[in-house]
């Protein structure tokens, strides 16, 4: 019998009591910690299942494709070297190295050609006597209507004097790339198809061979690195833009970069800073800025930023904490503005995974204040700042209360603890867009600004390559 076994030793008895009562508290925390374990695993799982942009299984078959994306961002970068390299020549600094002699292969004639003459005065401009033609200048370039190539000829013919022999020719129109083949919308067609619609160079090289017309992929590779030192003025005047505003959106995404010579990738980041006055019907334009880095450190979008003067959406990245902090006395630069739809994120994630009825009942309450804002959308400052007032505030205000009773109740390790303690951790800055009808409830804006990089990255896995010469490329895209 087991009472047989027992000690008769009220002392020994107690030793035994308070032993299998350590055993069962300790056998109770594993149960708890096990659970937590596994409702954080399903949480994450449930947010892999809603990424949108994993890995494709047809690593095979993708490689060949991610080698040709290597060459074309290598010859790109290549290519906006030589052109910085060429540029002190033109400025009568120094002299730029010597060009290569390249045989260019004739325009197919199939393609219809359009003949674009820039004739000279008929009248001499040294003597007035009259001119008289003996010979022309032909330059055929390549031009792209949407759907077509098309040949554009530019004739130009050349004059001399009857009477004292003096010469004249109308001068050659300025190209895009000096000496090159293609026109402005031949190379708007090459950069549109490559980052907006992620065509790669080589895919484009194939459609257009297809039309008869035989543009090499590293041909295409230079034009689109020479296009790039071109559009840097349009780069730079849209940051002016950007920055000069009140209120921004910023956000960043990771980007596979090669190391070059090391034939391995690592992580980079593409920033986003987006100014859009249109939610309150303001007058300046919509713009996007891009910028890169190597890595996700804080002084990369404190050099971005150290411009800016105003409110910036974002997320709670600990790296743009610095920006919020008040300097020698003087009130901080920029004031956060935190993201519900980011808040919301994580208590989404946490009833998909546990079906939490905690969880549900946040997303509902969440849910109100975004309505409240569909409703205000378009609408003055003054207007917006009036309904949040009688609406939003009064909702949140319930909202904090249900979360801090909810978590009194929950365990103080779990996810959905976490979700309630960042919310209340980052409240006045998830709260300050109620008090101005400038800002949002959300950083979405920048998360929309974002996605065709992400699509992009997922379509064609393309990698960009570092070089000395192009330490940090940009890219600008119009709202």
């Amino acid at each position: 019998m087991l009472n047989d076994a027992l000690p008769t030793d009220i002392d020994a008895l107690h030793g035994i009591v308070l032993r299998q009562a350590g055993e069962l508290a300790a056998a109770k925390a594993g149960l708890v910690y096990k659970a937590l374990e596994v409702e954080k695993l399903k949480i994450e799982l449930a947010r892999l299942r809603r990424m949108q942009f994993g890995h494709s299984s047809e690593k095979m078959a993708r490689t060949a494709e991610q080698l040709e994306l290597v060459l074309e961002e290598a010859e790109e970068c290549a290519a906006a070297e030589a052109r910085d390299e060429a540029r002190p020549e033109a400025e009568g600094e120094t002299a730029a190295k010597p060009r290569r002699n390249r045989t260019r292969k004739p325009l197919p004639d199939h393609l219809p050609r359009t003949e674009v003459t820039h004739d000279s005065a008929q009248d001499c401009a040294a003597c007035g006597g009259a001119m008289r033609k003996v010979g022309e200048d032909v330059t055929e370039v390549l031009d792209y209507v949407p759907g077509r190539f098309q040949v554009i000829r530019h004739v130009r013919p050349a004059y001399s004097c009857r009477c004292c022999e003096a010469w004249a020719q109308a001068p050659m129109p300025s190209l895009p790339i000096e000496r090159g083949l293609p026109t402005p919308s031949l190379l708007a067609h090459v950069l549109v198809s490559k980052y907006c619609d992620h065509l790669p160079l080589y895919r484009q090289s194939e459609i257009y061979g297809r039309e008869g017309v035989d543009l090499d992929r590293s041909l295409l590779a230079g034009w689109v690195g020479k296009s790039a030192a071109l559009v840097r003025p349009l780069v730079e005047a849209v940051r002016t833009h950007v920055m000069a505003g009140a209120r921004i959106h910023g956000d960043d995404t990771p980007v596979a970069v090669l190391a070059p010579g090391r034939g391995k990738t690592k992580t980079g980041r593409l920033w986003v800073y987006l100014r859009d006055e249109r939610p309150w019907g303001g007058p300046a334009p919509p713009a996007v800025l891009y910028r890169y880095s190597p890595d996700r450190k804080g002084e990369r979008p404190r050099e971005h930023l150290k411009e800016f003067r105003g409110h910036l959406h974002a997320d709670g990245y600990a790296g743009f904490d610095a920006l919020y902090l008040a300097v020698g006395g003087r009130p901080a630069a920029v004031t956060e503005v935190a993201c519900w739809a980011h808040v919301r994120r994580k208590f989404y994630d946490v009833h998909v995974a546990t079906a939490s009825p905690i969880a549900e009942e946040a997303l509902s309450r969440i849910g109100a204040l975004f309505d409240v804002e569909r409703a205000v959308a378009g609408l003055s400052p003054e207007r917006r700042q009036g309904v949040r007032q009688t609406e939003a505030r009064p909702a949140m205000a319930d909202l904090a209360d249900f979360l801090d009773g909810a978590l009194t109740r929950i365990s103080g390790k779990s996810a959905l603890a976490a979700a309630i303690r960042y919310a209340r951790n980052h409240w006045a800055a998830l709260t300050r867009y109620l008090d101005d009808g400038h800002l949002e409830i959300s950083n979405n804006a920048a998360e929309r600004a974002i996605r065709p990089l992400a699509v992009g990255r997922n379509y064609a896995q393309g990698l960009i390559m570092r070089s000395s010469s192009w330490e940090e490329p940009h890219f600008v895209r119009p709202s």
